[in-house]
């Protein structure tokens, strides 16, 4: 990816994610859902990488509701990422320009990352 590529404006896309407009004039759409299951920080690449418990007892804590996950300030870092604090408390997730880039769920990148799977299966 080009070190040009650079985010013009970020918005909230409704109510479930987020939007971001780069320089080139792609416009990236992403889930809150998604953003925070692709955290980059060591403790969640951790946290994917354990074996599910199916006997794990789970607490009161985890059963109760929760309210719909979002972000609730997303902060520059440098010129280079963006840090999101969830609402759920996390806020070690660092996410750089090209890790954005390549989440990026618009249509034209899902249908486009589609077609790289199904290439690379065949």
């Amino acid at each position: 990816m080009s070190t040009s590529l650079q985010p013009l404006r970020l918005g909230k896309e409704g109510e479930t994610g987020l939007f971001i407009e780069w320089n080139d004039g792609h416009r990236s759409v992403y889930t809150w859902k998604n953003l925070r299951e692709q955290c980059p920080c060591a403790s969640c690449r951790e946290e994917k990488l354990k074996a599910e418990d199916p006997f794990r007892i789970l607490t009161p804590e985890e059963l109760k509701p929760k309210p719909p996950l979002a972000a609730v300030e997303i902060t520059p870092v440098g010129y280079y990422a963006y840090k999101i604090t969830w609402n759920d408390g996390h806020d070690t997730g660092i996410y750089t320009l090209e890790n954005l880039r390549a989440m990026c769920e618009c249509p034209e990148c899902r249908s486009s990352a589609t077609q790289n799977q199904q290439t690379s299966s065949a």
